[in-house]
């Protein structure tokens, strides 16, 4: 049994006790319901795993540190139960089918196999890794995640490992982890064109991102403001004087924000009305 797993179970369980025995406040057990949720998700292990229990709790292992008591071996040690050779055979037998089903497209097959892979020899990085490839092929790119997770954590050194998470969150649009986990990638293998070449897109596709400073909803504010082809088009739409009468019947206080008829708007003009509409129309629809 890996002993991260075993070691995050442990902190898991602890942080659980603390939830209902604690007597913390509502802040502090947010607080731990998030951390609680990232090392599952990190480890790929919940509280209800059981089998990765170890004779002492946390608190018990602290103190029996702290105070130099002797730890029992299997404590220090957690035995690890390898797959006999017959399951190790069959393991890498259903992997291999697995591998055929994904040459045929035949991808829930291909998931069917590599699980059963998993289950007779669940300590081997490529199982997993292959299993991801075959959920993100399905569109079941958390499960892609979470496999590829798995998969760093048995073999923190496997290169494909991190190339397949990033095709992953670059499907999910989490371009910026994306970028990270193919700069991984490329590192623990500096000569794979794929990994540079995905690398690249997901740059570019970080670059293409909307503004954060876009403004309302999906819009890109700034861009709009930016491109003369806009500018041009609101200007003259703008100059219309029943255009106008009707913006600044829409905007409170009886000030225009347009300007006076006549005269090209500024780009501070455009900005306030791209704001302030919204919330108009939201306000008279609703009264």
């Amino acid at each position: 049994m890996d002993n991260k797993k075993r070691l995050a179970y442990a902190i898991i369980q602890f942080l659980h006790d603390q939830l209902r025995h604690g007597g913390l406040s509502s802040d502090a057990q947010e607080s731990l319901e998030v951390a609680i949720q990232c090392l599952e998700t990190a480890f790929g292990v919940t509280v209800e795993d059981s089998d990765l229990a170890l004779p002492q709790t946390l608190p018990e292992i602290f103190e029996a540190a702290a105070t130099g008591k002797e730890m029992p071996q299997d404590l220090r040690s957690p035995a690890r139960t390898p797959p006999s050779e017959e399951d190790s055979a069959e393991a890498e037998r259903l992997k291999t089918e697995g591998n055929e089903q994904m040459k045929v497209e035949n991808f829930e097959a291909a998931v069917h196999f590599y699980g059963k892979a998993i289950e007779l020899n669940p300590a081997n990085a490529v199982y997993f890794c292959n299993r991801a490839a075959a959920y993100s092929k399905l569109g079941n790119y958390a499960g892609a995640v979470q496999d590829c997770e798995r998969a760093i954590c048995i073999d923190p050194a496997y290169s494909k490992a991190y190339g397949r998470m990033g095709l992953a969150l670059s499907s999910l649009n989490k371009h910026v982890e994306a970028v990270a986990y193919y700069k991984k990638a490329l590192e623990l293998d500096p000569d794979n064109e794929t990994y540079k070449s995905n690398l690249k897109i997901a740059e570019l596709k970080l670059r293409e991102a909307p503004s954060p400073t876009g403004g309302v909803g999906s819009f890109d504010i700034a861009g709009l403001l930016n491109n003369p082809g806009f500018m041009s088009m609101a200007s003259n739409l703008m100059n219309n004087p029943q255009i106008q009468q009707l913006m600044s019947g829409m905007i409170s206080g009886g000030n225009n924000p347009l300007g006076t008829p006549g005269t090209s708007p500024s780009q501070n003009d455009l900005a306030s009305l791209i704001q302030a509409l919204p919330s108009r129309c939201s306000s008279r629809t609703q009264s």
